[in-house]
């Protein structure tokens, strides 16, 4: 069982950056593989990127200006995310999967965190 915890988000300026973070509880943190979510009002969840021991995968929509990390020794998994677009606007999900493959799917993820609101303004 894992327990997620998102915090950074709020309202920044378009060209702006923000960083999230996405503490997980337990000892087993540095075997999940995590990804990254974001959901806009009337829209379905979507990828942003994903990070396992080979490194980060990034949907097009955010690569170049998105960056993600992780700290296994925080249990922690980071969202940089730079020259923000008021399209970027949404609630952001981390998620955990047990799998060693970064999957793009929300259904292959089995944890999730509450979520944390970015807000970009033009």
């Amino acid at each position: 069982q894992v327990q997620l915890v998102e915090s950074g988000g709020g309202l920044v300026q378009a060209g702006g950056s923000l960083r999230l973070s996405c503490a997980a509880s337990g000892r087993t943190f540095s075997t999940y593989t995590m990804g990254w979510f974001r959901q806009a009002p009337g829209k379905e969840r979507e990828f942003v990127g994903g990070i396992r021991g080979t490194g980060p995968y990034y949907s097009d929509s955010v690569k170049g200006r998105f960056t993600i990390s992780r700290d296994n020794a925080k249990n922690t998994v980071y969202l940089q995310m730079d020259r923000l677009k008021p399209e970027d606007t949404a609630v952001y999900y981390c998620a955990a999967r047990t799998g060693a493959i970064i999957r793009t799917k929300p259904d292959d993820y089995d944890y999730w965190g509450q979520g944390t609101q970015v807000t970009v303004s033009s």
